[in-house]
């Protein structure tokens, strides 16, 4: 059964997530914008445990609402209520201390398993200093290269949900525009002062010398680990990113010419612009890794303007492919990841997962399924460096009320149920949707997606509320899936239609 919420996004889909929240401002016993991101980002638990004693917000005549930048148009009241009253009282164990967490990169000892991928967000000394005092426990940097990096204006675009969040988002962004002499002063300093982050530096080479001599060069300024960026969807040009990750034999080639470099941990990054990662996943361990990230942007066109037939996004009327990332990736990350959790050939690599990644429980679906850590990129773009609180939180509580030790005794728990064909799964027995009648506002929703895109299972009675024909129903939950009110669950028990029972 699907891990299931009593607070929804769509709850809150006012809120602004704002910088130094009104709301907060115009509380004296609670952060109310904590608690609300907390609500955003799957983790409504960890913020009911943070309501301590009696609730507040009874008695109150809710300023935060008035001072919202939306006033009025957020329920904080409301929600924080539910809160105390819904949420709180089924919560079994106390807000554990974040020790749980603590894991390993390729023996690099994580503070947690999160990182943030390479990408703009860890691309300064001062933007990888603030992720690590918010929390992160390393950084990915932007890949260093030799290259002249001129990006072009604008470089993003993206497809938003009905509150303006992003849900996919493109780029045509490409590599550090930093020298790598400027690049490794950042290494020196970040380790420096970070002595206990982690340090994975992302690198590109143009030939063998290169790729060797960027690995030794970030090696002796103070990375933890190497990332080979064989994936970039934007460096395809002569011969590089992607390019490489979609031939086997360039994969080891190169990661052989980077491990003579360096002896420090090597990540080979791979492209998701293939049918299979195996064979490239396979030449990077004959070449010397230890490990593999996955997966990198998929090549996308998003956004074709009707009126200048540009796509998005256009720079002087031109467009190109770009990087397509954000959650709506994220089962498309989830398929590769498996694919290498399952693969005997890569048993002991350390898999570092991404795509996707905005909560704690995407976080815990890569872990899942073999991830050894997790990266984010989009997510990060979107809310700030602030998601940490929630992904560690988050993470934290659901391995407390499962009795896990630590984040690796998760690891891999879901890989036995995954298969790449269906021709394993059951097929005489059928689970019936059930119906919350106390939550059906009548809507017809699902008699009208039953009718034009099932079974013709469904119909409304007088008084507007679904009765199901069994006889007709095959148990495809497409009425669950599209009721605006969440109230269509899965029955539990489930009907064998070879005897009727």
């Amino acid at each position: 059964m699907r891990f299931e919420r009593r607070i929804l996004r769509s709850d809150m889909l006012r809120c602004a997530l704002c910088l130094d929240a009104p709301c907060s401002k115009a509380c004296n016993a609670l952060d109310p914008a904590a608690l609300l991101r907390s609500i955003w980002f799957d983790n409504e638990k960890t913020a009911a445990l943070r309501l301590s004693g009696s609730n507040p917000c009874a008695v109150c005549s809710a300023p935060c609402e008035s001072a919202c930048v939306r006033a009025h148009e957020v329920p904080i009241r409301a929600l924080f209520t539910r809160l105390h009253e819904e949420v709180r009282p089924g919560i079994e164990v106390p807000l554990p201390d974040g020790e749980c967490l603590r894991t390993e990169l390729c023996g690099i000892p994580l503070e947690n398993p999160f990182l943030l991928s390479s990408s703009v967000v860890g691309s300064t000394y001062e933007m990888c200093a603030r992720a690590f005092e918010a929390g992160w426990a390393g950084v990915s940097f932007k890949t260093v290269c030799s290259l002249d990096i001129h990006e072009a204006s604008p470089r993003f675009s993206a497809i938003t949900g009905d509150n303006g969040s992003i849900i996919g988002f493109k780029n045509i962004e490409q590599l550090s525009d930093h020298s790598v002499a400027e690049n490794m002063a950042i290494f020196r300093r970040l380790k420096a002062n970070y002595p206990t982050k982690c340090i994975l530096a992302s690198i590109m080479g143009q030939n063998d010398a290169e790729w060797e001599a960027l690995a030794r060069a970030c090696e002796e300024n103070g990375a933890d680990a190497i990332e080979l960026n064989f994936s970039c969807p934007n460096m395809a040009d002569g011969g590089l990113g992607s390019d490489i990750g979609q031939v086997p034999a360039l994969v080891e080639r190169f990661t052989a010419a980077a491990r003579r470099g360096a002896s420090i941990p090597i990540l080979v990054k791979l492209t998701p612009n293939v049918a299979s990662m195996r064979d490239a996943a396979e030449a990077a361990k004959r070449g010397g890794a230890d490990g593999i990230s996955a997966i990198n942007t998929i090549k996308s066109i998003t956004g074709i303007n009707p009126h200048t037939y540009v796509s998005a996004p256009a720079v002087h009327g031109r467009s190109a492919v770009g990087g397509y990332s954000g959650n709506a990736v994220k089962p498309i990350a989830l398929r590769f990841i498996a694919e290498l959790g399952q693969n005997p050939n890569l048993r002991g690599m350390h898999l570092s997962g991404m795509g996707g990644v905005e909560t704690w429980l995407d976080a815990l679906e890569f872990l899942l399924l073999g991830a050894g850590s997790v990266q984010v990129t989009t997510a990060v773009m979107q809310y700030g460096y602030r998601i940490i609180d929630d992904l560690k939180t988050g993470l934290a509580l659901y391995l407390a009320e499962k009795g896990f030790r630590n984040v690796r005794e998760a690891e891999g728990l879901a890989l036995d149920s995954v298969s790449d064909t269906t021709n394993v799964l059951e097929r005489d027995t059928v689970i019936f949707p059930k119906f919350r009648r106390e939550n059906c506002i009548g809507c017809g929703r699902c008699v009208i997606s039953c009718a034009d895109g099932g079974h013709q299972a469904l119909r409304l009675n007088e008084d507007r509320k679904p009765v199901l024909d069994a006889e007709k129903c095959v148990g495809c939950h497409l009425c669950r899936l599209v009721c605006p009110n969440h109230a269509i669950v899965s029955a539990r028990r489930r009907v064998d239609r070879r005897n009727g029972k």
